[in-house]
């Protein structure tokens, strides 16, 4: 990856393995969401994807992971707008909005123990949805994002 890339390029400009660098592994993308079909609203869960390390923030099986989670989003360069739900921590909003990325993600602190410490991620929250019926999803709402 060519050097502090994050700074000296656009997020067009990034190749893929500069993208998924971008990730901090908050987990916030694999949290459960429910969107209200008369508002459009989106309810974020504290319930997160099957296939979520819920230690680690980080899928158990990226590479497969379609096939494991047809429901499961993929963000791009040219869907990031479409992803309205993203928290304003979130590396890839971060740029996108023409900010910096914070002191606490792994490439400038150099690991992520310090965004954990930091509560960045879903770590300290989190529960899988296999601990959870979905008769009992909506008693999981953490967040509620009006429709814009």
């Amino acid at each position: 990856m060519r050097e502090r890339f994050w700074e000296r390029h656009t997020l067009d400009e990034l190749d893929d393995e500069e993208w998924e660098a971008l990730c901090d592994g908050c987990g916030f993308c694999c949290l459960l969401k429910l969107e209200d079909d008369e508002s459009g609203d989106i309810a974020t869960l504290n319930v997160a994807c099957q296939l979520l390390d819920t230690d680690t923030c980080r899928c158990s099986d990226y590479d497969n992971r379609f096939q494991h989670v047809p429901g499961c989003t993929k963000l791009t360069r040219d869907n990031l707008s479409a992803f309205r739900w993203l928290p304003a921590s979130c590396a890839y909003r971060r740029l996108a909005e023409g900010r910096k990325l914070a002191a606490w993600h792994p490439l400038i602190a150099g690991d992520t123990t310090r965004m954990h410490r930091k509560q960045k991620s879903v770590r300290h929250f989190a529960v899988s949805e296999r601990d959870v019926s979905d008769d009992d999803l909506e008693d999981h709402i953490i967040d509620i994002i009006p429709c814009q």
